[in-house]
């Protein structure tokens, strides 16, 4: 685990939760896609980002921490290989690969990274 990624917390109202972290939080957007039942706002000058998941669109989420790691598929053998139980195969997302897990306690994590990103540098 290099760093983290993003933070994504379920809501029950992506607008009432955009004007809640824009307005009320004052937090910029880093990407809105609404349309798919996802916006996220930037947090000062960091990479991570809050991304707010709508629950009609998303009704198994649970609050998240993803991680950076350099190989999701390498990294999901690994953890498995130690007992770890996935909640799904590795896919694919905009940036990369990602897959999400939960620890012996119920707290949701995940792993991804940015392969596709950087086959494009």
């Amino acid at each position: 685990m290099k760093d983290y990624d993003n933070f994504l917390l379920p809501v029950d109202s992506l607008e009432k939760a955009k004007d809640y972290y824009g307005n009320v939080l004052g937090l910029d957007v880093k990407f809105d896609f609404s349309n798919m039942g996802m916006t996220a706002y930037k947090v000062g000058q960091q990479e991570p980002a809050i991304i707010l998941k709508d629950k009609s669109k998303f009704p198994d989420t649970k609050p998240t921490i993803w991680f950076v790691v350099d190989d999701v598929k390498a990294e999901y053998e690994k953890l498995k290989a130690k007992g770890v139980k996935f909640l799904s195969e590795p896919f694919e997302i905009k940036t990369g690969i990602t897959v999400e897990f939960e620890d012996p306690f119920g707290n949701r994590l995940g792993i991804t990274d940015y392969t596709k990103v950087a086959d494009n540098k």
